[in-house]
């Protein structure tokens, strides 16, 4: 999706509202905004926040879809626009539509407790294999050349029986 915004004394207060339903309040078109699964918990997002903060690597994806999407990006970006034109946007719409007086948080402070958790906690996986795997590739890396290496001696003394 593109969006080209006119300049701020030219935008219509259809324009605004819409944008700031879009953008700050979570809804499209009258309909509540989901995440594109597989959805995950904060907790995973911000282990990886951490982590990169205190190491020197210049990019980590968090998740397989993120790593697919990255390399699809690269070889056949053409591919990857297609998919999310046609799946995308009915992908991020909740069969929920918006409640008319429901309270936001764009002016002032919502009553009650809200935290980083929110109505996608049931469906939100608390763990990352891939993310594990990316923090930890050194050990990884040298586990899985160990398993070659005993592999490989392993074949050359059944052969040499």
């Amino acid at each position: 999706m593109t969006i080209i915004f006119a300049p701020f004394i030219e935008i219509s207060p259809a324009d605004f509202k819409w944008a700031t339903e879009v953008t700050y309040l979570g809804y499209v078109c009258g309909t509540l905004a989901a995440p594109l699964p597989p959805i995950f918990q904060p907790e995973v997002a911000a282990q990886a926040i951490v982590w990169a903060a205190h190491h020197r690597r210049r990019e980590i994806c968090v998740g397989f879809s993120s790593q697919r999407a990255i390399w699809t990006n690269k070889f056949i970006p053409g591919l990857l626009d297609h998919y999310l034109a046609r799946i995308g946007y009915r992908g991020q719409q909740a069969n929920e539509p918006v409640k008319p007086n429901r309270p936001d948080n764009l002016w002032t402070s919502v009553p009650g407790d809200f935290s980083a958790h929110g109505r996608f906690d049931r469906q939100a996986r608390p763990y990352r294999v891939q993310l594990w795997l990316n923090l930890h590739r050194g050990w990884v890396t040298l586990i899985g050349l160990g398993m070659a290496v005993f592999a490989f001696t392993a074949m050359l003394w059944l052969l040499g029986k």
